[in-house]
């Protein structure tokens, strides 16, 4: 006698008994232990838990024809780039089929795709239970030779803009060019030729194509069109080059509003990260800078389909809409005319270099700019010793606390000795006995330290306080408001009065300090108006009185002092303070200059610019010229 399997005797008595309960009329809660409904849904469970962790071989295997899931398996994760699945079994049915939710985060896609399926189940050959494949297990709407089918687009970009609604950087047209290292006999005699057409280096191309397989295309240069036409005859018969057309959003110059507008490119792996689930590795993203910062308001959400598609890949039903929307423009307090006065006068100028500009009446940043060199954005985010600017903030103190006034004669000796440290003038140069408002335009040390000497402890930190140094501005990118630490001895304290201590500052803090004296108080920095700027610690004002005496002692920097490049400005009388600020050994020095011209606070930094030989004040003198004109 053959007795029959386990599974066929719980399904035989699974009858009888669903039998007896119509009989009497018993409640459906008998049936829950009933056969092999546990199985069914253990089945449809391995297979759904297996699909949604992207695993399509143990998918495939909870099938029962492993090969046909496996493909349509693989077309649907290839097709719609399934992210998160979150698959969860429903009801067995009394045909053996399970109900199931499914809800996909999709690749580029915000809303997760959510449908309802079903599953049928069979039992194997030995005795255990599987999913009986067929198409409509990924999709009750797929049949036989149907597959999905995925389509994305995000909308076009939207712009940011100077404060009057102007764009800023605009969708240009662009040509990369690139080599296939398969296709180039020679890769580095093809790129020497190409550096020399393009100003590049010959061997970050070859470093390049060798890190890349054979196929690929190598990227070396994204050229403006116009850049393009100018060396297309030099480069494009070279062996193994290759171009791509392209439209990117640029500024009106290659290094225009950088890095604080921010590039739109791919995205690298982190990028991709801050950029959030709305993305996918192909689009084109803020990459850094504001572009960066504000991307999900620029770029908008996709516009995305699901379809059924026939054999030919041509849609036949739509499954699911996910309606997006265009980008919003950003605004930014950044004026055209600023921004390109600030870029005009640092063109060709070698080391890093920044301008920053603001308008002291309240606060908003006109311009901000950095020479091609710079690594970061150093107009305000740089952290850098003032040197002699940093006599602005010693001048209030001490006229804060009764020791001058703007004509009270003070000695400049031509060196000091304080703590044991001879601190000298640059180059040694001696006033003798001078009206504080001489020693300031001239840029004593000597008178500084000295004063120094005679106030509180904590007068120099107070007074960098009413000039918003440490005040914490929460700009919607990186910035440094600057830093004062007290002097731990008398040498350390005069050190810092005239600013080669231990005092830092950006020239976002320089352009406070200048805009501080014109306003009475610091105004607070705005970038981009639709969000307020957070301040950490909100700087105290300036007693009355004092920013109104330094005034004409910044005016008498320009017209009798260290800043005489600036005397014959157009566009009205031009205030300011120079500074020298040594560093390292041998020293080595930066060169600043911070200053204002009516409702226009600026400043100007050259990193070694004063051992380089490229002073701060002929850039000042470029940028207000430029402005007028």
């Amino acid at each position: 006698m053959v007795l029959p399997r386990p599974a066929a005797r719980a399904r035989r008595a699974c009858v009888r008994r669903a039998a007896l309960v119509l009989v009497v009329a018993l409640t459906g809660a008998l049936l829950a232990g009933c056969g092999s409904s546990g199985e069914e849904r253990g089945a449809t469970q391995a297979f759904l838990d297996a699909w949604a962790r992207g695993d399509v071989p143990a998918a495939a295997a909870a099938t029962d024809d492993p090969p046909a899931a496996t493909a349509a398996l693989q077309q649907v994760d290839r097709e719609l780039g399934l992210g998160v699945g979150t698959l969860a079994v429903g009801d067995v049915a009394g045909d053996g089929t399970v109900a199931y939710t499914a809800s996909w985060v999709l690749g580029g896609v915000v809303d997760p795709w959510r449908y309802d399926g079903r599953v049928a189940t069979v039992e194997a050959p030995d005795g255990t239970w599987r999913v009986r494949w067929q198409p409509q297990d990924l999709h009750p709407r797929l049949g036989p030779g149907q597959s999905l089918a995925f389509t994305r687009a995000l909308p076009p970009r939207a712009a940011i803009t100077a404060a009057d609604g102007m764009p800023l950087v605009s969708a240009t047209p662009t040509v990369t060019v690139g080599i296939v290292p398969a296709r180039t006999p020679d890769v580095p005699a093809v790129a020497t030729q190409l550096a020399a057409a393009l100003r590049i280096d010959a061997a970050e191309i070859v470093a390049d194509a060798a890190r890349a397989q054979p196929g690929d295309f190598v990227t070396v240069i994204t050229l403006r069109r116009p850049d393009y036409d100018a060396v297309r005859d030099r480069i494009r018969d070279l062996p193994g080059t290759a171009f791509r057309e392209g439209v990117a959003q640029l500024g009106p110059a290659p290094h225009y509003g950088q890095p604080l507008l921010g590039q739109v490119d791919q995205p690298s792996a982190d990028d991709l990260r801050v950029a959030g689930p709305g993305f996918t590795a192909t689009d084109d993203v803020g990459t850094g800078g504001l572009q960066q910062v504000f991307n999900a308001q620029l770029a908008g959400t996709a516009t995305a389909t699901i379809d059924v598609a026939d054999t030919a890949g041509r849609p036949v039903e739509r499954l699911a809409m996910f309606q997006g929307h265009p980008g919003a423009p950003l605004r930014t307090t950044l004026d055209s005319r600023v921004q390109q006065a600030a870029e005009t006068a640092l063109a060709g100028v070698a080391p890093t270099a920044a301008v920053v500009a603001v308008r002291p009446s309240d606060g908003a940043v006109l311009a901000v700019a950095n020479s091609a060199a710079a690594p970061f954005d150093v107009a305000l985010a740089g952290r850098y010793p003032p040197g002699s600017t940093f006599k602005i903030v010693t001048a209030a103190a001490a006229l804060q606390a009764g020791l001058v006034q703007p004509d009270t004669p003070v000695a400049c000796p031509g060196t000091t000795t304080i703590g044991g440290r001879i601190i000298p003038n640059e180059d040694g140069f001696d006033l003798g006995t001078v009206p504080f408002t001489d020693a300031f335009a001239r840029s004593c040390n000597t008178t500084m330290a000295q004063l120094s000497q005679r106030l509180a402890p904590d007068a120099l930190g107070t007074a960098a306080g009413w000039f918003g140094i440490g005040a914490g501005w929460g700009l919607p990118v990186d910035s440094f408001d600057g830093a004062y630490t007290p002097g731990r001895d008398p040498a350390a304290v005069a050190a810092n009065a005239f600013g080669q201590g231990t005092d830092l500052v950006s020239p976002l803090a320089e352009a406070l300090m200048a805009a501080t004296v014109v306003r009475g108080s610091v105004p607070t920095p705005t970038l981009v108006p639709d969000r307020p700027t957070v301040v950490a610690r909100p700087p105290a004002a300036a007693p009355p009185g004092v920013t109104t005496a330094l005034a004409p002692m910044m005016r008498d920097v320009v017209t009798r002092g260290t800043a005489p490049e600036l005397a014959a400005a157009p566009g009205g009388p031009v205030s300011g303070k120079t500074g020298t600020a040594e560093h390292d050994t041998p020293p080595r020095a930066h060169s600043w200059f911070a200053g204002y011209q009516g409702d226009l606070a600026f400043a100007v930094f050259v990193e070694d610019g004063q051992t380089g030989g490229v002073p701060a004040n002929p850039i000042a003198a470029r940028f207000l010229t430029d402005l007028a004109g």
